[in-house]
């Protein structure tokens, strides 16, 4: 009885919403099905069992900036629409950084457990409405996860809250998700939430991710956008958004009820979205219909399980703290941009999702 006393409510509240004036927002704020994942032609990877067991090994402490001379990256190839292409080897990825081609020394294609934080707005922005879109939909993300995938639930408004660490049990988030009901405050510090996280997830070993299901508006946080996009700059961390107001956002434009002002915050919300998951190699969504959010919360959770590691050591071994560009391509045997064809025969194109760069380490060996 997941979530009934919102659903019982949620009409009555859109109504009102969208009586509320424009100027006031400024205020307030201050499906498809999706087709089998495109496989190239004999792969010559291990099989999941393979890496699996290899998962299970000790891992050497490998991360973007800590002080030993390897890079590693998480990178998802897809489609045009968003469908993983498996089966890539080694020699299918060409990593430039700073325009200069590097040699990869790890790879490990993988079909891979998840670990992920859920990132809740629940604040009373909007009379609650963004925080019921994000309970509900992190609900649905959980109900994705399979018997080996990790989950943590953190919340925000004024304050970040960790509500669930991280386990392998998702009735218990579900549980905890179905008896969110109304938030105590207005605030929605989205940008000290992020930080927080991050540093929370520090320590913690291996491939993770964060998905923030929230508005992208922030009211009073400490921290800035830019401090936000310096620190995913240095993390390892992957980050998926889901945007939860643009419904409310069109609806109430469409009505004449949404000044410029408030179009303006709403878009500069997204964009902060957007800017924080593109960094970090992940991807962001921004539904419009409630059907859409099924089918996102299936490619989110395909993308998460398709990430291929690949690391390298730079050429450029200079400790100097600097950020330093990275680009990964897709390439054939020959070198040149891989061509993959569809079941009709057609060249598909082919998307590669990848963290930007790094910062590089500063100051001597010995520090």
């Amino acid at each position: 009885m997941r979530l009934s006393f919102w659903r019982a409510s949620v009409l009555g509240i859109l109504a009102g919403l969208l009586s509320v004036p424009g100027s006031e927002l400024r205020t307030l704020a201050r499906g498809r099905q999706q087709p089998p994942p495109v496989k190239v032609p004999e792969p010559q990877s291990p099989s999941v069992k393979e890496q699996n067991e290899k998962d299970k090994q000790p891992q050497a402490e490998f991360g973007i900036s800590v002080d030993v001379p390897l890079v590693n990256l998480e990178v998802v190839a897809t489609d045009q629409n968003g469908n993983p292409i498996t089966g890539l080897k080694k020699a299918n990825f060409r990593v430039l950084e700073d325009g200069t081609a590097q040699q990869v020394t790890n790879f490990a294609p993988t079909e891979a457990a998840i670990t992920t934080v859920l990132m809740l707005e629940f604040s009373k922005l909007v009379y609650g409405l963004f925080a019921y879109h994000a309970v509900e939909w992190g609900y649905q993300f959980v109900n994705q996860l399979q018997k080996d995938d990790y989950i943590a639930l953190v919340s925000y408004d004024m304050q970040t809250r960790l509500e669930v660490d991280f386990t392998k049990n998702k009735a218990e988030v579900q549980n905890y998700l179905a008896h969110m009901y109304m938030p105590g405050f207005s605030e929605a510090n989205m940008f000290d939430a992020l930080m927080k996280t991050l540093d929370d997830l520090k320590d913690v070993k291996g491939r993770k991710s964060i998905l923030i299901l929230a508005s992208g508006l922030d009211t009073f946080s400490k921290h800035t956008l830019d401090d936000c996009l310096k620190r995913v700059k240095q993390t390892d961390v992957t980050v998926f958004s889901i945007g939860v107001a643009r419904a409310y956002a069109n609806a109430a434009d469409a009505r004449g009820r949404l000044s410029a002002t408030g179009r303006m915050d709403f878009l500069q919300a997204e964009n902060q979205l957007h800017a924080i998951s593109e960094i970090t190699g992940g991807r962001s969504f921004f539904p419009q219909f409630e059907g859409e959010i099924p089918s996102i919360m299936r490619e989110v959770a395909a993308l998460l399980r398709s990430q291929y590691s690949v690391g390298y050591s730079p050429s450029n071994q200079a400790r100097d703290g600097k950020y330093r560009k990275v680009k990964v391509e897709i390439v054939g045997d020959d070198g040149k941009p891989l061509v993959i064809t569809n079941q009709k025969g057609k060249a598909v194109k082919i998307v590669v999702y990848a963290r930007q760069g790094y910062m590089a380490p500063k100051g001597g060996v010995s520090d």
